[in-house]
Order: C-alpha cells, then structure tokens, then sequence
C-alpha cells in the first residue's frame, strides 16, 4: 500500500500536467474549441489534489479554486461573481497554510510592505476598470485583488526551510495568471484571436502556479 499511494500520486500528476497543457491549447484556439473545456477545465484541480499530500488547508485552497474554475465556465455576472468568490476564499485558505509555515509577521520587511501596498493600487485599478463594464464587480474585483497580494506576500514570509522558494514562484505566476485575465476582461476586451491567446496564456500560468504551490507545500 505504501508504494501504491505514491505511484498513484504520481499517476495524477501526470494527469493533471496532460489536462492542464491540453486546456491551455484549447483556451488559445478557435471558438469551437471551447466546449471541450467543459470535459478538460472542471478536471484539473481533483486531478491535482489526487496528487498532493492530504493537508487541509492546501485542499480546501484547491477545493475553492475548483469552484471558480466551474462558475467560471458560466458567463455573466452572476458567475463571474461567484467564480471571484470562490477564488478570494482560495486564496485565504492558501494564506492559512502559508502563515502555518512562518515564523514572522507577513508585514515584518519593507519590501512585503510595498508590495502589498503596490498590490492594493493595482486592485483599486482593476476596480476603476471593472466599473466601466459593470459598477456591480468593481467592489468584489477589488476585494479579491487585495486577497491576490496577501496571498503573494505571505507565501514572501514563508521559513526558508518550508518550501518558501517553490511557493513563491507558483504564488508569482498566479498573479501574473490574474493581472492578464483582468487586463483581458476589462480593459482589452474579450473578441478576437488576440483575446483567446491571452486565455491561454492565462491558463498555462494558472495551473502551473497551482501545480508549484502544490509541490512547495509538500516539501
């Protein structure tokens, strides 16, 4: 049993990097590519926490994110509303498992500090550009976009010896993952080949973000 659960593991790791390439490419190609992303995008994440270590916080975060992942799929205002919740409740549940690995106040350097305050500008920015589309986002929009920069700064003030780096680099991409979905909802717009690149590029910086999160609290 002790050297099943690992190949396991590793089975649905490498599921996971398969639907997680193939989503990517189809999130960037034509628009009747698209509804094969009801069988591949709603996979991703039971694949990825088939493949972690039972930590509760980790699943919860992932738990969440598979959540926005299915209201995301939708379109309109009431699910990209519950997608924006569901991912801000991810998010707090990755600073929950974060926090257990530090020793220090996330706020304890300067450069944390300028970072989070950095990260509540860019937010109030992606409000501004959400309450042109719809004046009803803008408050969520904000909110998540704060939670966005905790979560990046307290995986910053992870103990070096707890996986800090590789947490780091996966927190990093799902910021970038989030600054070009916003920057593609609501200030370049969402027709066009450009768009369906960006989503693709959104995509491959998601689930490689949450993959190496994965990997760092392992550790």
């Amino acid at each position: 049993m002790s050297q099943a659960l690992p190949r396991t593991r590793r089975a649905a790791g490498a599921v996971f990097g398969a639907l997680a390439l193939t989503d990517a490419v189809l999130a960037a190609g034509p628009q009747r590519w698209q509804r094969a992303r009801l069988v591949t995008k709603p996979l991703l994440m039971p694949a990825l926490a088939a493949s972690t270590r039972g930590e509760g916080r980790l699943l919860g975060a992932q738990a969440f994110s598979w959540g926005g992942d299915l209201a995301l799929l939708g379109a309109g205002r009431r699910p990209f509303l519950a997608g924006v919740g569901s991912f801000f409740a991810a998010h707090l549940s990755y600073v929950a498992a974060f926090r257990a690995r530090s020793t220090q106040p996330v706020l304890a350097t300067p450069g944390r500090r300028r970072f989070l305050a950095a990260g509540a500008v860019l937010a109030s920015g992606m409000a501004l550009a959400a309450a042109r589309e719809d004046r009803v986002v803008a408050g969520p929009v904000g909110a998540y976009g704060v939670a966005l920069a905790t979560m990046v700064a307290s995986a910053a003030a992870i103990d070096p010896d707890h996986g800090r780096d590789r947490v780091l680099r996966g927190a990093a991409l799902f910021l970038v993952s989030d600054v070009v979905l916003g920057l593609r909802t609501f200030v370049l717009g969402e027709e066009g080949a450009a768009s369906s690149a960006l989503e693709g590029v959104v995509m491959a910086t998601y689930t490689a973000g949450q993959w190496t999160i994965a990997e760092g609290l392992r550790r």
